[in-house]
């Protein structure tokens, strides 16, 4: 038995969405795929796959038969017209994943907090960048208490569509925000960089966190805490991990604006690397992936915790 789910968006998010809910999921089915543009190639695959489709937006997904049966909606639309997305759905019942910036629901990254918030009828994924260095943030976190965390997500041109260029300030706020919510820091700041390379560079994250000066079994600790949590992002997003060893570097700084006050400890630094699976797009899409994959990752929990509600 599966559950019916509907994907609002047929760009790059939502085609890679279908493609992976379609050749890994064992517990959801994409009933419905949703557009506004009726000559996407979201829309032709979706109907060659025998898929409902509309290209309607949301007030077509609420008319179509297939709607009366699905139990999640994700979103891959863009921050704004989630907003009106899940003014639209929430009269149903439905649960909406929204994987735009939106931050109308709590936010989730699935290694860190998803069992806190399965409850919730509207779940962000924060943003790829989040999702891809939030879990490093609460690793150190773990250890010891991270006075500043600051991420940089270094993304192909190519893979950042309209919608994530749409997305840039949403982006950093929201990244921002969820690493002190989600990922424990004190204070918290994002950087996006688009890079024009070509051939197109793959993913990578750097993610700094200011913490107290470490010792040697300090830093061991963190270094077996972001192990652990690179172990368990990889058990749906095979293509991410660590490009080398954790860096420490004890540091002294004058006036840190951030923190408003002057710092002396240690600066952990973890570099990653996110390739993508390929399902729908190129290798170097690594921050769709990771995003699609969370998401997946988080309607698969859902189902199953729904499916020990039911009575016997």
């Amino acid at each position: 038995m599966t559950t019916p789910v509907a994907i609002i968006g047929s760009g790059n998010i939502g085609t890679d969405l279908m493609f992976k809910i379609k050749r890994l999921s064992t517990t959801l089915r994409v009933a419905a795929m949703v557009g506004i543009d009726a000559g996407s190639d979201g829309l032709a695959r979706a109907r060659r796959m025998g898929i409902g489709t509309t290209h309607e937006g949301v007030d077509g997904l609420v008319a179509l038969p297939e709607f009366a049966d699905v139990a999640i909606v994700f979103d891959a639309t863009s921050a704004a017209a989630h907003r009106r997305n899940h003014e639209r759905v929430r009269p149903f019942g439905k649960t909406m994943i929204d994987l735009t910036p939106a931050a109308v629901g709590p936010y989730v990254v699935p290694p860190v907090n998803l069992g806190e918030h399965l409850s919730a009828d509207n779940i962000n994924m924060v943003t790829c960048g989040g999702q891809a260095t939030v879990p490093i943030v609460a690793a150190v976190s773990a250890v010891t208490p991270v006075a500043y965390g600051e991420i940089v997500a270094s993304i192909a041109s190519r893979s950042a569509g309209p919608g994530t260029r749409a997305n840039i300030d949403e982006f950093t706020e929201t990244t921002a925000a969820a690493i002190e919510r989600v990922g424990g820091a004190e204070r918290g700041k994002a950087v996006i960089v688009l890079n024009p390379a070509e051939p197109p560079p793959v993913m990578r994250d750097t993610v700094y966190c200011l913490v107290g000066r470490l010792g040697p079994a300090e830093r061991a600790a963190v270094d077996a805490s972001v192990a652990a949590m690179v172990a368990e992002v990889r058990t749906y997003v095979p293509g991410y991990r660590l490009k080398q060893a954790v860096q420490y570097d004890d540091v002294t700084h004058g006036f840190v604006p951030a923190l408003g006050r002057p710092f002396t400890g240690t600066q952990v630094s973890v570099f990653l690397e996110v390739t993508g699976a390929g399902h729908y797009l190129p290798a170097y899409a690594g921050n769709l992936d990771i995003m699609t994959s969370a998401a997946m990752r988080t309607a698969e929990r859902l189902v199953a915790r729904r499916a020990k509600e039911m009575p016997a």
